[in-house]
């Protein structure tokens, strides 16, 4: 990113830490690797030509989510979100810390993630948003409200609905899957 003058270098120092975690954002809101790279590309793009309207002192993380957000949405107006399984699951994206004891153990924990990341996949982009921001990023609750543009009180109101939404699409399915391992286990007793 080494540009012309000191404007490029400071803006270089502020956002390169921010790669890794731009890239991570981008990829759960675009499910796909390519489009995730596309993407985070595009905003540092933008960012670096809109630097000189970035206010010093003001929260430059929250000023580059948003932008990074802002262009994933233009990137969606008029196009019809489908949704598509891929054949194979992508090596590089985001996966849950698994600890391998048994066989049985390694397809609990596989299919509870497989059930985890459905469910996340069939949240709207606004409850997916900001489950992510604030349980994978880790940003404070105004940290999101200055990202997403909206009052502190919607993000605690969306991350509520989401975690109940959440939490509603993963219990008939848990409950279900407990039952089958239960039955399959008794007929095997």
């Amino acid at each position: 990113m080494s540009g012309v003058g000191p404007q490029s270098d400071s803006f270089e120092a502020l956002a390169m830490p921010l790669f890794d975690q731009l890239y991570n954002f981008a990829h759960w809101l675009t499910r796909n690797r390519e489009e995730a790279e596309d993407l985070v590309q595009e905003t540092y793009t933008k960012a670096l030509k809109g630097f000189s309207s970035f206010q010093l002192g003001t929260n430059f993380r929250a000023w580059m989510y948003r932008i990074l957000r802002n262009t994933f949405l233009t990137s969606r107006t008029g196009l019809k979100v489908t949704m598509t399984v891929p054949l194979e699951p992508e090596e590089d994206g985001p996966e849950l810390a698994i600890e391998h004891d048994t066989p049985e153990t390694i397809l609990l924990e596989r299919s509870n993630r497989d059930l985890l990341q459905g469910a996340l996949d069939e949240l709207p982009v606004y409850f997916r948003e900001i489950l992510v921001l604030c349980e994978v990023e880790e940003m404070s609750y105004q940290e999101i409200a200055e990202t997403l543009s909206i009052p502190i009180g919607t993000v605690m109101s969306r991350l509520s609905r989401a975690r109940k939404t959440l939490r509603d699409r993963l219990q008939p399915q848990s409950q279900k899957g407990s039952a089958a391992i239960a039955k399959g286990t008794n007929r095997a007793l």
